[in-house]
């Protein structure tokens, strides 16, 4: 068998005994530890061992995050504006944290995911917020979707108070959260994207670090512009489909056979057809993203039409009730 090169830094699976194969990473041992003769040796540090993480935000994405967390051997300590979200999460082995500030105080990198930029900025300015808790080096990693301008804002209190930031949009919804299958685009403090890898590995299937704060949060609006669009004109073409006479179930076949053929047209196709839109993404949520899309368009003078007629369709189901349904739902504002 060939010999392995190995580096500091070098991502590896250990293991101990009788126990499992455990994701780690090589790094300098402490320097009070003997080091064995006469073997050349690599010291690992376990991932989900030493460091406190802390959770802000129990919706479907958060959810799913804390879950994948607890199952990779991370002690994590949460907090929930409705408290009774955490009881399930207690239960699986979760700290509770009384308040946004009492948890980052005592954990070592807090992340925190909500539902909009109002809501992100409450969380850290507000009452017993974050920044009440901030210390230097104290890690701060908003997965919330924002536009650039806010977390920007965040980053700067939060480095004033001498502590570390990192933007952490994912791409996905409730079913990928569960299933530990997100994409995560981090921008901000590299050194602190590094130290997140073992969060990132039990949450994600892939990172991008795209350098700079605001970068990530421009790209992750960008990505849903494209989703909320295309989940638009998929309606669009169904509701087309049925009022033309056609077979909404022959479309939906005949476009899993071509190229745009994906498990997300398959699945919000299944949706609608069956006329279940419990959410998976939350309507309100894509039509926020639509928005701030819209918003990072005009700030650089680029039209976004495409995404400007979508978000029209998509207001028009907000005003049909559909708000906490799934970004499937805009089917109802062609029918209505």
């Amino acid at each position: 068998m060939a010999a392995v090169s190995l580096r500091l830094g070098d991502l590896v699976w250990g293991k101990l005994g009788r126990y499992p194969p455990w994701p780690g990473k090589i790094v300098n041992p402490p320097k009070d530890l003997k080091k064995p003769r006469g073997k050349k040796c690599f010291f690992v540090k376990f991932f989900g061992t030493e460091d406190q993480i802390g959770f802000l935000g129990l919706g479907l994405m958060g959810s799913g995050i804390v879950s994948n967390l607890l199952k990779m051997g991370h002690t994590v300590t949460v907090w929930n504006r409705t408290a009774e979200k955490c009881d399930l999460f207690i239960q699986e082995g979760a700290r509770l944290g009384r308040t946004p500030a009492e948890v980052v105080s005592t954990c070592d990198i807090t992340f925190a995911c909500v539902s909009d930029p109002k809501a992100a900025k409450d969380l850290v300015l507000g009452p017993s917020g974050v920044l009440q808790g901030i210390r230097p080096g104290k890690c701060y990693v908003d997965m919330s979707t924002v536009d650039a301008d806010t977390v920007t804002e965040l980053a700067q209190v939060i480095v004033s108070r001498g502590g570390r930031f990192l933007e952490a949009p994912v791409s996905g919804n409730q079913q990928l959260s569960n299933d530990g299958m997100l994409v995560i685009l981090a921008a901000g403090d590299r050194g602190l994207y590094e130290d997140c890898s073992s969060c990132f590995q039990a949450m994600g299937k892939t990172s991008f670090f795209l350098g700079e704060v605001g970068n990530a949060a421009k790209m992750m609006l960008i990505v849903n512009m494209v989703q909320g669009s295309f989940m638009a004109t998929i309606a669009e073409g169904l509701t087309l489909a049925q009022v033309t006479g056609q077979s909404q179930q022959t479309l939906l076949d005949i476009l899993n056979q071509g190229q745009l053929a994906s498990i997300f047209l398959d699945q919000k196709c299944q949706n609608i057809l069956q006329g279940n839109f419990k959410p998976d993404f939350y309507l309100k949520y894509i039509q926020k993203d639509l928005r701030l899309a819209i918003a990072l368009g005009d700030a650089v003078n680029h039209p976004t039409p495409m995404a400007a007629a979508a978000n029209e369709v998509y207001k028009r189901a907000k005003a049909l009730d559909q708000s906490d349904n799934d970004m499937s739902a805009v089917y109802r504002a062609y029918i209505h």
